[in-house]
């Protein structure tokens, strides 16, 4: 049974759904990717710019939008913003689509999903 905070209600589909146009492009997703890649530690904004090579305007709309979504998370260091993966909200968006596809009707086999992880 999925979770209240997962369960398939109208408001939590359109949250999720919210969540997936987020990632929807390939600045986006490029950016959850190199996040998670540095988590806990995060990555200051100068750092995923020299990664992905974004404009920096461009960067920050990108950033705003995962932030709006709450994707991802940013704290002030002194005159820097670091950012770093929202990995209870991605648990969240996973544990979603793993409750329609692996438990349900087993369209996808959970140990499919898990050796991925490994």
């Amino acid at each position: 049974m999925a979770s209240t905070s997962t369960a398939k209600t109208p408001v939590n589909v359109a949250k999720y759904a919210d969540m997936f146009a987020a990632m929807g492009t390939e600045a986006r997703l490029r950016i959850m990717q190199l996040l998670l890649s540095a988590h806990p530690e995060g990555l200051v904004v100068g750092e995923i710019q020299s990664e992905l090579d974004i404009p920096n305007s461009t960067l920050s709309h990108h950033l705003e939008k995962l932030k709006s979504e709450g994707l991802v998370s940013v704290r002030r260091e002194s005159t820097f913003l670091r950012y770093t993966a929202n990995t209870q909200v991605l648990q969240e968006l996973l544990q979603f689509l793993y409750a329609e596809c692996c438990t349900r009707n087993k369209a996808v086999k959970p140990q499919e999903i898990t050796q991925l992880c490994k």
